[in-house]
């Protein structure tokens, strides 16, 4: 059987290459696709089209894919959570330094200086005041959200000499294995900006993040604090942050989302989206996205879907199986099972996993499965996709 994946953004060949050319037909212009592979491509519900089981976003965020109208449609959305999370660590902590010791305004400073060197070093040593710094080492910054890449945050201010502040309420026990102890928990938002020097957030955007970083928590900082936003433009509000600028609260703010309000004031940096713009990030994310999709297509195996459950089964040798996303409703194990049973098909394996409003289901049953069968599966109230690998 060959799948069909189309692309919809430059997908680093590494990550292509996980997708063996004689099982795949992959590229922008393919009909019909299995599978969507895309990085910011923008995804409108109204045109994928009927035949997709899957879509791969090569990175973190999926504000760009209509994830609830495709969970409708009993499509998992895969991302690739922790493969661009160096990258995005290593440009926190570059926009910390660039806070903490002036670096974009005295490097626009030393771009301007005009004469001789003579005078040039002149201007250097009458200027060099108006950009004093601070050390970072015993400054504490908060982090605001735990995953792949705020653990990396955290872990490595620490290895700077920062005391660090996390505040997580669903972090995994994945992440919190791999959090360094020295790590001290914030018992809500409030407290960790009442407390942080620096204060970073990785959350996805939605609508309880919407505007997280706001006026009321922004004046409980301590003045001359640095914010840094590398996440979702949304999770900061840029009108409140200007405020607290002005007010002292705030000495610097770095992010890597440009708009009118921020480009040109003298003390905030902002970066055209630099987050995971990297070599090495853009190819982990390509690759973790193409074996995701691949374990899919192939097995059914669920890995890192934003809107459906975990569910991997190794597979049965002499088995045919059997792949089903249905409404988290009761009794629909029971309706399969008893579809298979007056089908007199015998079930050797079963895993079945919830989240939320939707559940998936993979069955390893004994024999060959027929399409009517598979029709019958499908038409079960609730079931919104049935398959037979």
């Amino acid at each position: 059987m060959t799948f069909r994946i189309l692309t919809l953004n430059d997908i680093s060949p590494r990550g292509l290459a996980r997708l063996p050319r004689e099982r795949y037909e992959v590229g922008p212009e393919v009909a019909d696709p299995d599978a969507i592979l895309l990085r910011s491509a923008v995804l409108e519900a109204a045109a994928i089209p009927a035949s997709v089981r899957a879509v791969g976003r090569a990175g973190a965020g999926v504000n760009n894919i209509p994830v609830e109208a495709l969970s409708r449609r009993g499509v998992p959305v895969f991302n690739t959570p922790g493969a661009n999370a160096n990258a995005v660590k290593e440009l926190v902590l570059a926009g910390l330094l660039l806070a903490a010791r002036n670096l974009g305004p005295a490097w626009l400073f030393a771009r301007d200086l005009a004469g001789d060197d003579a005078a040039i070093e002149r201007e250097v040593e009458r200027g060099k005041r108006q950009f004093v710094g601070v050390e970072l080492p015993g400054r504490t910054l908060g982090v605001v959200g735990l995953g792949a890449i705020g653990v990396e945050v955290a872990n490595s201010a620490l290895a700077l000499g920062m005391k660090v502040l996390g505040y997580d309420p669903q972090i995994t026990v994945q992440r919190a294995w791999q959090l360094s102890a020295s790590v001290e928990q914030a018992l809500s938002l409030e407290d960790l900006f009442a407390r942080a020097d620096a204060i970073t957030v990785h959350v996805p955007l939605n609508a309880a993040t919407n505007h997280l970083v706001n006026a009321a928590r922004l004046s409980l900082l301590q003045p001359g604090a640095i914010l840094l936003n590398f996440a979702r433009a949304g999770i900061v509000d840029d009108a409140a942050v200007i405020a607290a600028l002005a007010a002292g609260r705030l000495r610097a703010y770095v992010c890597d989302f440009p708009n009118n309000a921020l480009r040109g004031h003298p003390r905030v940096v902002t970066l055209p989206h630099l987050g995971a713009s990297t070599g090495e990030a853009e190819e982990n994310c390509a690759v973790m996205a193409a074996d995701q999709l691949r374990e899919f297509l192939e097995n059914g195996n669920v890995r890192n879907s934003v809107n459906y459950p975990e569910a991997v089964l190794p597979r049965l040798p002499s088995t045919t199986r059997l792949a089903i996303a249905n409404r988290n409703v009761p009794n629909m194990v029971g309706q399969i099972s008893t579809c298979l049973a007056m089908h007199r098909i015998n079930i050797a394996d079963l895993l079945n996993k919830s989240r939320g409003e939707y559940a998936y289901t993979l069955i390893d049953a004994d024999g060959a499965v027929g399409q009517e069968l598979l029709a019958e599966l499908a038409g079960i109230e609730g079931v919104l996709s049935a398959r037979i690998l």
